[in-house]
């Protein structure tokens, strides 16, 4: 087969180092992929929201799977302009259609399906700018921390925790009126703050049948001891150890299954990853968000340990034959650190050179914000590297990560060191 994989990030380029494992993979490429990508795959120079210019590409590279890695393409509909064009609807897309990917496009679509479904989450109301004083009310019935969630896509940035309450109504203003993160924040749901330790729960389905990954744990604030700014993912471990047998029940039984069936209930057209946002709040697990599409950096620690064939799982999804995959899992412990630029996630600078890929031993370094310039790996985002080891417990797998990264430089290279504090 020949498979594309939409998408240039960490995320991405893991993808792509599974799939060319697959007997069952011919040609990859990827667009716009990043320099790890470039390595293994072909990278194409396409926007992943340029439905045409895919559309184009499909045909002429006579591509027979698509794979979506982010989730914008999803929001905006990538699966359902498949399936409304005669010469793409044939080919298998890896990702929900638009009705379904609203539970990412829209915090308030997801928590009107948790409540319809008796899925356990927080307790919440959305606001928009013409009701803004009901919204100052309500963070004034609340105790803190205050809870503020931007209702559309804002590259994970959208999501405010405020100790103040005067701070938190001065932000709900400037997200609502002032529309401090553009559209996205049109619509903002406030929601009761849950005490607890956070994990992430994934989700394989065709629409019918699912299969669970391994859990993963990631660390979003950019300053140790999880302080700062909060980022797209400084690092991430697998398996999650808080994460016992009867809690892991618990989460499939409550959470999982009514997911899975209240999709089909509520009629949403599901082929792919659904990522599952969780607090483990005393020993009962809760739903923060949902995506409809694999985690960044988590990715870097799931497909890692999946021992199957990513391609054949992808086929059984296109299939709705996923209930007859056993779903096989490395028994070692992942874990990944992020490199980022200096002064990310607010304003840094691209093109500093990475060096020392060449020395990286017994680990496995996942391309994000990089590319290639005259032949040489430069930096191109705010998240640079992810490096990925293999342990028997997540403590010796952090150690090699580190040791790894202390071989790399870039100027004003960054990352968390203590990835995995608080297990």
């Amino acid at each position: 087969m020949n498979i594309l994989i939409l998408g240039s990030g960490g995320r991405e380029h893991t993808f792509a180092w599974k799939i060319v494992q697959s007997p069952l993979c011919n040609n990859l490429f990827v667009a716009p992929g990043n320099s790890g990508t470039n390595q293994i795959a072909t990278n194409l120079d396409i926007k992943v929201t340029d439905f045409e210019a895919i559309k184009k590409a499909v045909l002429s590279h006579d591509i027979n799977m698509v794979v979506v890695g982010p989730e914008d393409p999803l929001v905006q509909g990538i699966h359902d302009f498949f399936l409304a064009s005669e010469s793409l609807k044939h080919i298998p897309v890896i990702g929900p259609q638009k009705a379904a990917a609203e539970l990412e496009g829209s915090k308030q679509f997801a928590k009107e399906f948790m409540m319809r479904h008796n899925i356990p989450t927080a307790a919440y109301q959305s606001f928009n700018a013409s009701n803004v004083d009901e919204g100052y009310d309500f963070l004034e019935t609340l105790n803190p921390p205050y809870v503020l969630k931007a209702d559309g896509l804002a590259a994970g940035k959208g999501v405010l925790i405020l100790n103040d309450l005067d701070e938190a109504k001065a932000e709900l203003k400037s997200m609502l009126v002032d529309a401090k993160f553009g559209n996205a924040s049109s619509k903002v749901v406030i929601e009761e703050f849950l005490d607890g330790i956070e994990l992430s729960c994934f989700v394989l389905t065709d629409g019918k049948n699912y299969k669970i990954l391994p859990t993963a744990k990631d660390y979003k604030r950019i300053g140790e001891g999880d302080t700062g700014l909060n980022t797209g993912g400084m690092g991430a471990v697998s398996p999650v150890p808080f994460a016992t047998p009867s809690f892991l029940n618990k989460i499939e039984e409550r959470i999982v299954k009514p997911t899975i069936s209240g999709l089909q209930k509520d009629n949403l057209p599901y082929k792919g990853f659904v990522f599952i946002g969780l607090i483990k709040v005393g020993d009962d697990p809760k739903v923060i968000e949902y995506n409809v599409r694999m985690g960044d950096p988590e990715t870097e620690v799931v497909l890692p340990r999946l021992k199957n064939d990513l391609v054949e799982i992808f086929q059984a999804i296109s299939n709705q034959t996923l209930n007859e995959v056993d779903i096989e899992i490395d028994e070692r412990a992942a874990t990944t650190i992020m490199m980022v630029s200096g002064g990310y996630p607010e304003a840094y600078e691209k093109g500093k050179e990475i060096t020392g890929l060449n020395n990286i031993q017994d680990a496995i370094p996942f391309h994000a914000g990089a590319t290639i310039k005259d032949d040489k790996i430069v930096t191109s985002g705010g998240r640079v590297m992810a490096i990925t080891s293999y342990g028997k417990t997540y403590d010796e797998a952090i150690k090699k990560s580190y040791q790894n990264i202390e071989k790399l430089h870039f100027d004003k290279m960054y990352y968390r060191k203590d990835i995995g504090f608080d297990l």
